[in-house]
Order: structure tokens, then C-alpha cells, then sequence
């Protein structure tokens, strides 16, 4: 596609002179990604023209591709009768995922409107957790029986893969009552001699997934073994559906957004799951943002508090106060990489609470030497500027104790709220940089009370 601006400057000069069919060709000319870019950008009486003037096939593909709020609104603006034709285009997974995000008496009416076979799926996808393998999955999955022949087989795929818009990864395999019992790749279906029984050819070794089981182990199972589809059991190893790679890029996505909102002191479970900190509401902003700012205020508080204890050493040495932030800002900043190094690991499977120790110790002994060299250059800088010795020696050892002490909390403080079974992620940010703070200047202040006290 050609620029993105240029694009929806064509669309809305066709939507102004009133050329429908102009605009219907240009619209079904682009992959529905694109058009669902043009879609977040334009006005939504102009979404509502375009919507309207697609083929209902890319019409249901651009609504996969659109924001939960988005397809909400756009569902919500065009004809009822439209509205159903296009859900009941979409795979099961996103579907449920459409209606679940919409108020409950407008869900229902769309559910009873729904093709019944279709709506009977949804509303059983519905009473799963969203962030459970039942609530992502597609309850549409190639399935055959143990005690076909590879030629029976490859009918039956051919005849169910017409009938519906199945997922070809695997063909699973099940018993009368459709236990799961194997798994075959079609690369040996089409390989193998066509007398032969599936129960001969099919791996038993199979790894599945509960519907129960939540998203970040999911996401943990996929990343491990590299499959493109993994299936959905229940409690009775029934098969109920499966859960695809792209269901899992979405997972891995969402989590690493939630990480990376929760490492920076933004709340992200507010409630309403599917309004975007940066494009929902003013005041749900407001309140995904002030909570750790408001922890971190006081704990800023104890630091005026440590700072006014000590007024007297800033009467008898005032230069101790520019020296401050540069203890602030390097003890923070080798704090914060300890802690990101850490949250990481423990994301990726590195760094697991067996082997926190180790880690402990690696990341304290990198912290005392690059405290070591630190401190040796705020020495002799200080000495050079201040012709100052002592000060020298005093900042250059608060400086290398804090950057120690700030690279051991940072090292720690996940693995102790992984082993309280609390997101690790919440250890970054400004509530620990502010731990960090007050702990430093306590330190710094100390050493120079002593120091003035002994001169």
C-alpha cells in the first residue's frame, strides 16, 4: 500500500463526491491490515461509508484486525442484520472475543440471531475465563478416528475441510468419544501408504493444554516447543478445540505491554480491560497513573524527612547538596537495570527461583566493581574541583556502597515478590527507584555527619 495519508486523502475525496463504486474498488483493492489501519484514522461517519461499501468477506477479515473497542463501535453503527452476517464470519475465538466485549442484552440479541450451530459454539466459548485456553481457542478442529486407514483419513479431511474453515496444522486424532488420543501431521498422511491404519502412524506423545490453563502458561508452552497449534482438553481429556500461534502472538504482545506498563508505575487492571491507556478516556488514564505516583510521593516524603534530620551538616558543608543527584541518579539508573535484567530473565525462563542465589551473587559482585569504579572517579573528580580530599573519599564511597546496595535490591526484590507469587513486574519503576533514593541519601548523609563530627 502506498502512503497511509495519500490513501485516506483518495478515500475521503471519494467519500465526498459520493462515488460508491470508486470507493467500493478501492477499498476491496487493499489487504484488510491495511484497510484496518485507514480505519483507526478517519471519521467514524467515514468508517460507517466504507464498512458498508466492502465485500462481507474482507469486511469480517477487517474487523479481526480492529481494536476490541473499535469493532464494538462498528458493529454497534451499521444495520443489526449486517452486523450478525459479519460475526458469524469471524473465527469462533474472535467472535466470542466480540461479543464478550459488548454490554450483556446486546450480546444476547446478536447470539439469537447468530446461525444456531455457530451460536451454540460461541455461547459455550462465552462461559470460559477470556484468559483461559477455552476462552482463545476455536472449538473448530480436524479431527479423524483411530481406526480409519490413511485413505479414509484424507477423504474425511477433504470432506470436512470444504464444509468448513478449519485450521490445517495437525490432524488430531479420537476415539468414539472423542478422547484425544493422537496426533498426525498431514506431511505423513500424504507420505504414507494409504492402507495403513491411523492408530499405527499417529504419536500418542502429545502435548495439549487445559481449557483452564491461563494465557502465560500457554504462551510458555508454545515458546518451548515451537508447535504451531497446540489442542484444548478438558478435565475428561476431551478434545474442545485448539489454540493457534497467532492466538499466541497476541498473548505474548499483550503481556509484554502489561510488563512493560506495570515496570513503569502504570496500573494495568483498572477494570475495563479494553480501554487503551493512550487512546481511552481521559480519567481512566488519570487512574492507571496516579497510584504508584501517589506511593512514590510518600516516599519521597521520608527522604525530605532524612534530608531536613540532617540540615545541620548542610550549615556546616553546603557543597554535600550538589553531589545529591549524582548519587540519586546512578544508584536509580544501576538499581533499574538490575531489576530489568531480573523481571526479564524470569519472563523468559533464564532466571528461576532455584537459581535466584546465584544471581543474587553475580549481580551484587557486578555492582560492588562498577561502584568501585565509579567511586574512585566521583574521588578524584571531586578532589579536583572541590580541592577537597576528604569530601572526595566520603561521595566516592557513598557512591560505590549505593550503587551496591541499589543493584542487591534490585537483584532481589523480584525473586521475592515471584516467591509471594506477586508479578515481579511491579518491582520496577518509581517505587523502587524511591527505595533506592531514600536509602543512598540516608547513606550519603550519614557518612558526611560522621565525617563533619570527627574533623
Amino acid at each position: 500500500m502506498t502512503n497511509i495519508e495519500n490513501t485516506i486523502d483518495r478515500i475521503q475525496e471519494l467519500i465526498e463526491n459520493d462515488a460508491i463504486q470508486q470507493l467500493s474498488d478501492e477499498l476491496n483493492s487493499y489487504h484488510s491490515a491495511d484497510l484496518a489501519d485507514i480505519f483507526q484514522q478517519i471519521k467514524p461517519e467515514e468508517r460507517l461509508k466504507c464498512i458498508t461499501n466492502i465485500d462481507e468477506e474482507k469486511a469480517a477479515d477487517v474487523i479481526e484486525y480492529l481494536p476490541p473497542q473499535l469493532q464494538v463501535e462498528i458493529l454497534g453503527d451499521i444495520d443489526n442484520e449486517l452486523a450478525s452476517r459479519l460475526i458469524s464470519k469471524l473465527p469462533h475465538d474472535e467472535a466470542a472475543d466480540v461479543l464478550g466485549d459488548m454490554e450483556d442484552d446486546e450480546s444476547k440479541a446478536y447470539l439469537d440471531q447468530l446461525p444456531q450451530k455457530f451460536s451454540s459454539e460461541i455461547r459455550e466459548l462465552l462461559t470460559y475465563n477470556e484468559d483461559t485456553a477455552g476462552g482463545i481457542m476455536n472449538p473448530l478442529v480436524l479431527t479423524i478416528f483411530d481406526n480409519m486407514t490413511v485413505k479414509e483419513a484424507l477423504e474425511t479431511i477433504r470432506i470436512k475441510a470444504e464444509k468448513e474453515n478449519m485450521e490445517l496444522f495437525y490432524v488430531y486424532v479420537v476415539d468414539k468419544n472423542n478422547h484425544l488420543v493422537g496426533v498426525v501431521s498431514l506431511r505423513n498422511l500424504l507420505t504414507t501408504p494409504v492402507h495403513l491404519n491411523i492408530s499405527d502412524i499417529m504419536s500418542k506423545d502429545i502435548v495439549k493444554v487445559h481449557v483452564d490453563d491461563y494465557q502465560g502458561h500457554i504462551a510458555d508452552i508454545f515458546m518451548k516447543y515451537q508447535f504451531n497449534a497446540l489442542p484444548v482438553v478438558d478435565l475428561y481429556n476431551h478434545l474442545k478445540g485448539i489454540v493457534t500461534w497467532d492466538d499466541v502472538q497476541d498473548i505474548v504482545e499483550e503481556e509484554t505491554t502489561d510488563e512493560i506498563l506495570t515496570s513503569s508505575g502504570i496500573v494495568t487492571d483498572l477494570g475495563d480491560e479494553d480501554e487503551d491507556i493512550l487512546t481511552g478516556s481521559l480519567a481512566h488514564s488519570i487512574k492507571a497513573r496516579i497510584p504508584w505516583l501517589f506511593i512514590t510521593l510518600i516516599g519521597e516524603f521520608v527522604a525530605v524527612t532524612i534530608t531536613n534530620k540532617y540540615d545541620h551538616s548542610f550549615k556546616a558543608l553546603p557543597i554535600i547538596a550538589a553531589f545529591m543527584p549524582l548519587l540519586a541518579g546512578l544508584g536509580g539508573n544501576i538499581g533499574t537495570q538490575s531489576i530489568t535484567l531480573m523481571v526479564r530473565g524470569m519472563s523468559t525462563g533464564q532466571i528461576t527461583l532455584s537459581s535466584g542465589w546465584h544471581h543474587i551473587m553475580r549481580e551484587t559482585i557486578t555492582g560492588l566493581s562498577i561502584g568501585v569504579i565509579f567511586g574512585i572517579l566521583v574521588t578524584l573528580v571531586t578532589w579536583g574541583w572541590q580541592h577537597h580530599l576528604e569530601l572526595g573519599f566520603i561521595v566516592g564511597i557513598a557512591m560505590c556502597l549505593n550503587m551496591t546496595i541499589a543493584t542487591m535490591i534490585g537483584t532481589c526484590t523480584p525473586l521475592i515478590l515471584k516467591k509471594i507469587n506477586i508479578d515481579p513486574a511491579v518491582a520496577s519503576g518509581p517505587v523502587i527507584a524511591t527505595t533506592i533514593d531514600v536509602i543512598g541519601l540516608a547513606l550519603y548523609l550519614t557518612l558526611v555527619t560522621w565525617y563533619l563530627i570527627n574533623i
